[in-house]
């Protein structure tokens, strides 16, 4: 993989249209009952014991002495708050807050300027970010120092800030790491307490749903229909992820062209329903989750989605 598709300053653009999320496999032929589906994953999950989540606090003390590590290639780590959880392997999810500066103090990147910390895959980042934050564990704030050599190079970056053969210096919290195993034990356990709610109801594949708003009665649409919603996505923390809302248009699509959470779901809706859709990973994004980081490995997604017309 080459520097500029692991370029970190676009990491935080990405923007999820749920329209263009293709169906991420195929259903099985016939789907297992509800119960029997989620015994299946609360099996698989069980295999597996994650080490606990841990919640940071910003406000944690720095390291009077920072401990400091020094790799052979170069990269320099200043560890300034020891960290709590698991560290990262080159495989998971990270999400971070971070400030980019070159060695003369230039800042070129801030998430803490933008107040919103990012997640994404650490080896589709430069060299330097997917070797330093392996040395880390979730909760620790260290400085890296990164040689040009396991950042942008000879080139920098196209039109700046980063010149070529530049020394790169980051100041990074490890918030928190993600992988497939952890996801699916925290998912399977929280679609279980979800079930249990008033008014969740539960279809033979293991979605989960409310109605929120009955309409006057109208078309229910087919899997072969087009439809158009308004809708928000979040995830069970309630990070918004997706909405037409905030775009202030309504989406048109196949419903055979979305997730297969939503080709099942909005077949029980009818125009001018509004309903709320719990979906479980096999439904959605599975243990690959998305490209860019906003949705995790094995994510259950939440959608309030509002039925406008049904487009036979």
């Amino acid at each position: 993989m080459n520097r500029q598709t692991r370029n970190i300053l676009a990491l935080g653009t990405a923007v999820i249209a749920v329209f263009a999320l293709a169906s991420c496999g195929k259903k099985d032929k016939e789907a297992p009952k509800a119960d029997t589906a989620l015994e299946q994953n609360i099996a698989q999950a069980e295999a597996y014991q994650p080490a606990p989540m841990v919640v940071c606090d910003p406000q944690e003390g720095i390291n009077e002495t920072p401990r400091v590590i020094e790799l052979d290639n170069g990269l320099v780590i200043k560890v300034l708050r020891e960290g709590k959880g698991i560290k990262p392997l080159v495989t998971d999810l990270v999400k971070v807050h971070y400030e980019g500066r070159l060695t003369d103090g230039t800042v070129f990147d801030s998430s803490y300027a933008r107040n919103e910390p990012i997640t994404f895959p650490l080896n589709q980042v430069i060299e330097g970010w997917t070797l330093g934050l392996q040395e880390m564990s979730e909760c620790a704030k260290a400085e890296l120092t990164i040689p040009s050599e396991l950042a942008y190079g000879t080139t920098g970056t196209p039109g700046g800030p980063i010149g070529p053969n530049q020394t790169l210096v980051f100041d990074v919290e490890l918030l928190k790491v993600v992988n497939p195993e952890r996801n699916l034990v925290m998912s399977t356990a929280w679609l279980a307490e979800n079930a249990k709610k008033e008014g969740v109801m539960t279809t033979p594949s293991g979605l989960q749903y409310q109605v929120i708003k009955k309409g006057e009665g109208g078309v229910k649409p087919k899997a072969s229909d087009r439809v158009e919603v308004d809708y928000r996505g979040t995830l069970t923390d309630g990070t918004e992820f997706d909405s037409s809302y905030s775009r202030g248009q309504t989406a048109t699509f196949p419903l055979n062209g979305v997730i297969p959470g939503w080709t099942e779901g909005l077949q029980l809706m009818e125009e001018g329903d509004s309903f709320r859709f719990f979906v479980p990973p096999n439904l959605a994004y599975g243990p690959r989750g998305t490209p860019s980081g906003e949705i995790g490995p094995n994510e259950v997604l939440i959608f309030d989605v509002e039925l406008i017309d049904v487009k036979e």
